[in-house]
């Protein structure tokens, strides 16, 4: 069984390298990214409403006195931590040879910092849930089993799983983690306010230009002030490179970090982020879309409160917005916005993987191994996306009648199936300090949104910064 090496040294000096790169460069304070994908970076975990009610699983009451013992660390709270325990306790009841304990961590970033000292310590768990943008970094890091080689030993059929999703977690075709809570972003709208302006509710804008104009037409005024605006953007990385996913264009150098570590990032020399970065400001300074923040929360709010016609968000926060809305008005969806009319690109994954911690024992791995082939089965996968508004990521799932039934309730979520399924080739970047790089440019968004600095400074300063803390973390490795 093939793993990869270990090098505690390379992580103790990635950390370093990573804290000196944030807090000693200059464009960028040293503001923590704790979350990806399906909510606001510097906020709660996707799905997190406070603490779960049980934080852990309870031991399987039938299992057999030499049965195998495995910790699972997640970063899910709220109704996905429920759901996380239910079906922990589900695989537990299916047998008796493997018993598995749930721990809920905290957000992704405390997760990564407990595991750092857990591994050192020799007390890391089995399994670890972890978000998209920690790939390369846990790759790097030698703590885990590479699920293909646990693929290729038990012949497990990968064709039954989404293909656009297994793309962002594998490299040279070989699958490194199980994706598991994955999500991508797409345009809300509130179909009521398109029809009381004489717009068609069935044709949402496809890129930014397109927003600012239906924004015009939906934006209300009381004299100077706004009382409801077209649209509403959340200053958020994410999107950033959504964007640039949008463009066909890479956010970083060696085919997007993939194939091999990333050197320097590619927006600023591809003119993608100048592109982005331009069109961002006019939107804002349309005076139609509003500017509220990183905070994804008070976006999604003025979304759902009737003050905003139109927000980005992911296709997690589905299932709450429909509860949020609760009947006020019609709920649209649709593809995610590009910055031109012209660009062809689709979507790249959000959310988090499933990865085998390495603890030297073939038991535990193989253990591992059995509850996560049990959580991405198409009857866990149901039960997760109804609960949690994620993409189910095995296609047999959706063959099931109650995710039949899932789909005919909630309609909209067809929208994010069709984008995933027609992204095809757009994987993303991985990049190891990509939780600073994304806190790097929401900082200089939002400078250049509130008008301190020039769009080319935006640029310049996050690639500078970022560039610098790549630099960091190759020379620790």
């Amino acid at each position: 069984m093939k793993i990869l090496k270990k090098n505690f040294k390379k992580i103790v000096g990635i950390s370093i390298a990573c804290m000196w790169a944030l807090t000693n460069t200059v464009g960028c304070s040293p503001i923590e990214a704790e979350e990806t994908g399906a909510n606001n970076a510097g906020s709660k975990p996707a799905n997190e409403a406070g603490p779960s009610s049980q934080t852990t699983t309870q031991p399987a009451s039938v299992a057999s006195a030499n049965a195998t013992k495995l910790i699972f660390w997640h970063s899910m709270g709220g109704a996905g931590g429920e759901a996380i325990n239910k079906l922990t306790e589900q695989f537990n009841a299916s047998q008796n040879e493997i018993v598995v304990e749930a721990q809920f961590q905290g957000s992704y970033d405390e997760a990564i910092n407990k595991l750092k000292s857990a591994t050192i310590g020799d007390a890391s768990p089995d399994i670890m849930q972890l978000y998209d943008i920690g790939t390369r970094w846990m790759i790097d890091s030698g703590y885990a089993y590479k699920i293909q080689d646990m693929i290729n030993e038990d012949n497990y059929d990968v064709s039954k799983l989404e293909q656009n999703i297994l793309a962002y977690y594998s490299i040279n075709n070989e699958l490194y983690s199980m994706p598991f809570n994955s999500s991508t972003p797409i345009l809300y709208y509130n179909k009521d306010a398109f029809k009381e302006v004489g717009l068609d509710p069935e044709k949402a804008p496809t890129n930014l230009d397109e927003m600012i104009e239906v924004s015009k037409a939906l934006v209300k005024k009381d004299g100077d002030k706004v009382t409801r605006y077209g649209a509403n953007i959340q200053v958020y990385g994410w999107f950033f490179e959504q964007f640039l996913v949008k463009e066909q264009l890479e956010y970083a150098n060696n085919g997007n970090g993939r194939t091999d570590g990333a050197t320097a990032v590619s927006f600023d020399s591809n003119s993608g982020g100048l592109a982005i970065m331009n069109k961002w400001k006019e939107a804002v300074d349309s005076g139609v879309i509003a500017n509220l923040g990183r905070d994804g929360d008070v976006n999604k709010e003025a979304f759902t409160s009737g003050n905003s016609c139109m927000f980005l968000g992911s296709t997690a926060s589905l299932s709450g917005i429909l509860s949020s809305i609760d009947g006020k008005f019609e709920l649209g969806t649709a593809y995610f916005p590009s910055i031109n009319a012209s660009d062809k690109g689709g979507v790249s994954i959000g959310g988090g993987s499933l990865w085998m911690l390495d603890k030297k024992d073939d038991a535990k791995a193989k253990a591992s191994w059995e509850f996560i082939k049990y959580m991405v089965s198409p009857e866990a996968q149901v039960e997760w996306s109804k609960a949690t508004g994620y993409f189910p990521i095995t296609t047999e799932a959706y063959n099931l009648p109650a995710m039949e039934e899932h789909l005919n309730e909630k309609p909209q979520f067809k929208t994010a199936i069709d984008q995933l399924h027609a992204s095809t080739g757009s994987t993303g970047a991985l990049l190891a300090v990509f939780p600073e790089a994304r806190a790097c440019i929401e900082e200089n968004l939002e400078k250049l949104l509130n008008n301190e600095i020039s769009a080319e400074q935006a640029v310049e300063n996050s690639a500078g910064t970022i560039n610098k803390a790549i630099e960091k973390y190759n020379k620790t490795k």
